[in-house]
């Protein structure tokens, strides 16, 4: 029996000196990066942009607008291309990024917020009010420096349920970061077709004009822009992989072909109206 004893306590001895021994190669600050990093990697696990081109978003979903009016998205989607993005209002870091990159973008580029395209931001945080949306579109209006637009921005709060469904159909990805106690996200903004059709993904936070009014144009069907515009969109063709247009070959080959075709039915008109005119002299002589 005692034998049976001293067993047992050594037992227990060896088992409290392996977990003194794993405790002591893992002190506390260990630990501690150790659940911080399994705590980011969840987090980026649930973020991210999914291209979910040509998919429609429900345009009788409803939001407050910033001046306190419950309205439905349809209210902004007439015979203009939408261009929207999704932020929060109070984000600390990469919501003012994005929105300063946008303005920079805008007050480069030649078309007014409100001529040819609407713009509405969505703030995906539930507990943001109408009155920080007011203060925030006071304050890009500002600093974009065209007041006269001021009817083409639209910034709008909404129910968590409402957010949500938008989220999912442009495929903004995002969650709830309670370590750092802000909402974790990506970056990205979207042109919609005048009927609510997801036509472009610009992502990222920097935009190149040019390829912003390509995106615009082609979201209008060619209602917008000019025929050099047209001319580009004939021989581009969105590429998901880059981001962005690039030259497609089918389509560069068939613009090449017409121009060859209006070329030749140039001179071959100008050789028909000679001949023309040929045969009438030598009648009439």
């Amino acid at each position: 029996m005692l034998e049976i004893k001293r067993i047992i306590f050594m037992g227990v001895l060896s088992v409290l000196a392996c977990s003194a021994f794993a405790i002591g190669n893992n002190n506390p600050k260990d630990l501690n990066s150790q659940a911080a990093s399994y705590h980011q990697e969840m987090v980026v696990n649930k973020i991210g942009i999914d291209q979910n081109l040509g998919d429609k978003i429900d345009l009788n979903n409803t939001f407050t607008d910033e001046l306190g009016n419950q309205v439905a998205l349809k209210k902004y989607f007439n015979e203009k291309p939408v261009m929207m993005a999704l932020v929060y209002y109070e984000c600390p870091t990469l919501c003012s990024l994005h929105l300063n990159g946008m303005i920079d973008t805008f007050k480069r580029f030649e078309w007014d917020i409100g001529d040819k395209f609407e713009f509405v931001v969505v703030s995906i945080d539930p507990q943001e009010s109408s009155k920080l949306a007011e203060k925030k579109l006071a304050s890009y209006l500002e600093e974009y420096g065209r007041p006269q637009t001021r009817d083409g921005w639209h910034f709008l709060t909404g129910s968590e349920e409402n957010i949500k469904k938008l989220a999912n159909e442009v495929g903004f990805r995002y969650t709830w970061n309670a370590r750092e106690k802000q909402w974790a996200h990506g970056a990205a903004s979207y042109i919609l077709t005048p009927d609510g059709e997801l036509s472009y993904y610009h992502m990222g936070i920097q935009i190149q004009p040019r390829v912003l009014r390509l995106s615009l144009v082609e979201a209008a069907d060619n209602k917008i822009g000019s025929l050099v515009d047209q001319a580009l969109l004939m021989c581009l063709q969105y590429d998901p992989d880059k981001k962005t247009y690039a030259f497609y070959a089918l389509n560069l080959v068939r613009f090449g072909g017409g121009v060859m075709l209006l070329v030749l039915g140039f001179f071959l008109f100008r050789f028909w109206r000679k001949e023309s005119k040929n045969n009438t002299t030598k009648q009439t002589t």
